[in-house]
């Protein structure tokens, strides 16, 4: 057998293991007619999701909102919930980052931030960018944990928040 066989032989269980589980990435952003310290406001107030209208519950469970380290329980309106961890907080910025660490989504290893950025005539942009994998990590993983469910999930959550926030701050 030739050295080129053998070594594509030896490598073929690496490339297959890093198919099998790739990292997802979304990214959602709208415009807003307002001003972005007014948008800030409300997405950028760890303690209080209640401009997305998916959360029905925003509960603070340890530290400060706007502190790195602090940690809430988001619950959904179908009864799910995630708690998540305050990873970055950038005021001056207006950028938020938080990682979920246990939920009912079909995801894991999920992080995400939320930027608001001023885009001039009294309007702001608002990017909502999410980083995950499925939560099987089974090729291809199991219906409801698979890569769509994942996406889809994901998707629907970013897409209704922001086009929200632009309905209660405008």
């Amino acid at each position: 057998m030739s050295r080129f066989f053998a070594a594509l032989l030896l490598a073929l269980p690496f490339m297959a293991s890093a198919a099998i589980d790739e990292t997802i990435r979304l990214k959602e952003s709208v415009e807003i007619n307002a001003p972005a310290d007014k948008v800030w406001a409300k997405a950028g107030n760890y303690a209080d999701m209640s401009w997305h209208p998916g959360i029905a519950k925003t509960e603070m469970t340890g530290g400060k909102a706007g502190e790195t380290g602090a940690t809430r329980t988001l619950t959904f309106k179908d009864g799910g919930s995630v708690k998540e961890v305050l990873t970055g907080f950038e005021a001056e910025r207006m950028l938020m980052k938080y990682e979920i660490t246990e939920g009912t989504l079909p995801v894991r290893e999920y992080s995400a931030n939320i930027r608001v950025e001023a885009a001039g005539d009294g309007k702001s942009v608002v990017t909502w960018r999410a980083m995950f994998k499925r939560k099987d990590p089974a090729s291809p993983g199991a219906a409801g944990q698979d890569d769509a469910a994942a996406k889809a999930a994901v998707e629907a959550i970013l897409k209704s928040g922001l086009e929200n926030l632009k309905k209660v701050s405008e």
